[in-house]
């Protein structure tokens, strides 16, 4: 479980240190609408790359099950046959998003200069979708056969791109342009690129136990619908989770840019603080998928167990660290004259920690349960959870109660706790051993 779970935990830091270098520059050294608008970039950068979880949740799980029975050759088959699906969806993707950018700003409550700004972002990063495609789903089949290490590789060299280019322009470094906003974008458009390519030529290669071989680059029907057999529930509950986010990040947006504001760079502090939780949700993924494919339901459960008590016990101590330095932790990424906005991040901080031990079962089971290809339960649990309790008790704390932006979070925390309770419930039911991918 250890050896699988640092590497995706050093990956997932360098993934969250792109966003809290860009966040630090924009609240430095450019605007408050800047700031706003970076926050909506979180989330466009979180769903166009799980716009492809369908293909690469589905792509995860079978390549685990086959590694897990030494079936190989249809580990082969299932990582070509991804990349194809892929390819096709991350042209439709761009197609459809780049005209829709300015509406897609406009229905999230950005106004003014925030909103120009986030279109502008969104019209250099767009036409790189097909990078994404290539890392995001190449990542996911590595991940499935275990090759943590060379997921990780990757990701540091999508890191160093991103951070390096971004940096350099937003300053005017050595013989850059200072590109200030402009620049942010653009490093983030050259991260993706260098991931795809680097993913994309490891496969090629053939030295991580799985190739991609042009003669099996044509589309197999049935292959492909086995992938989306498993993945669409996944990736329908991803978007899901992300629309819902989005709903809840409109709830905030409508409070002024100093909530957004506010709330753009408590989210920032906070995903350090589920970092254990991602790297454990990749490990159980993959540990349960192989364990039930090699035909041991009971070792796929008690390393999902190990995951669940490693991760709650770091994310208890993460929640802690978030309560306590909650102010100084906000005041990193902010000037002197953003006070206001630092003092309402800090109360979010505060609000949010109380959360963590059950954001780190939610996480970790949830990534058990997909790994398994028990993809429709945690579809129904976080639709129940987020449309059912957060959503409405948003608006209800926040615009009708006087909560403001804190009642937001009150709502996000009440959400998490039951939903932790309910996916702790499916586990324990046990029909996730006996699912057929």
């Amino acid at each position: 479980m250890l050896r699988l779970a640092w590497p995706v935990l050093i990956e997932q830091f360098l993934v969250i240190l792109v966003g809290l270098v860009d966040t630090w520059l924009t609240g430095q050294f450019l605007e408050q609408h800047h700031l706003a608008a970076m926050n909506l970039m979180a989330y466009a950068l979180w769903l166009l790359p799980a716009t492809f979880a369908a293909v690469g949740m589905g792509a995860t799980a079978l390549i685990a099950r086959f590694v897990g029975a030494k079936d190989m050759s249809s580990a082969h088959r299932a990582t070509n046959q991804a990349f194809v699906l892929g390819l096709g969806l991350s042209v439709a993707v761009t197609a459809v998003a780049l005209p829709l950018a300015p509406a897609w700003v406009g229905a999230m409550q950005l106004k003014g200069d925030a909103a120009d700004a986030a279109t502008q972002y969104l019209w250099i990063v767009l036409p790189f979708a097909p990078a994404v495609m290539l890392e995001v789903v190449g990542n996911a089949c590595l991940r499935g056969a275990g090759r943590m290490t060379a997921s990780l590789a990757v990701m540091a060299v999508v890191n160093v791109v991103n951070v390096g280019v971004g940096v350099g322009l937003v300053l005017g470094l050595g013989p850059l342009p200072r590109l200030g906003w402009e620049g942010l974008a653009i490093g983030t458009a050259s991260g993706y690129l260098a991931g795809g390519l680097l993913v994309t030529a490891l496969l090629l290669s053939g030295r991580t136990g799985l190739r991609l071989d042009r003669r099996q680059l044509r589309p197999d029907p049935p292959f492909i619908r086995r992938i989306l057999r498993i993945g669409l529930p996944g990736a329908t509950d991803m978007l899901a989770v992300i629309a819902c986010h989005l709903w809840f990040l409109g709830i905030v947006n409508r409070l002024g840019e100093v909530a957004s504001a506010a709330h753009g760079v408590a989210v920032r502090i906070e995903s350090l603080a589920y970092l254990p939780g991602a790297a454990f949700q990749v490990a159980a993924t993959t540990l349960t998928g192989q364990f039930l494919g090699a035909g041991d339901p009971h070792r796929a459960g008690r390393s999902v167990l190990s995951a669940c008590l490693t991760a709650t016990a770091l994310m208890t101590v993460a929640g802690i660290v978030l309560y306590r330095g909650a102010r100084p932790l906000a005041d990193a990424f902010l000037s002197a004259e953003q006070a206001d906005v630092a003092a309402t991040a800090a109360t979010l901080l505060r609000i949010v920690s109380f959360s963590m031990p059950a954001l780190a079962l939610t996480m970790v089971l949830s990534g058990a349960l997909r790994g398994a290809g028990d993809t429709r339960w945690p579809l129904v649990l976080n639709f129940l959870g987020l449309l059912g309790v957060r959503i409405p008790a948003a608006y209800l704390l926040s615009h009708h109660l006087g909560y403001g932006v804190a009642g937001a979070w009150y709502a996000m925390v009440a959400d998490l706790w039951i939903r932790c309770l309910l996916i702790c419930w499916r586990f324990a039911h046990g029909g996730w051993k006996r699912i057929e991918v």
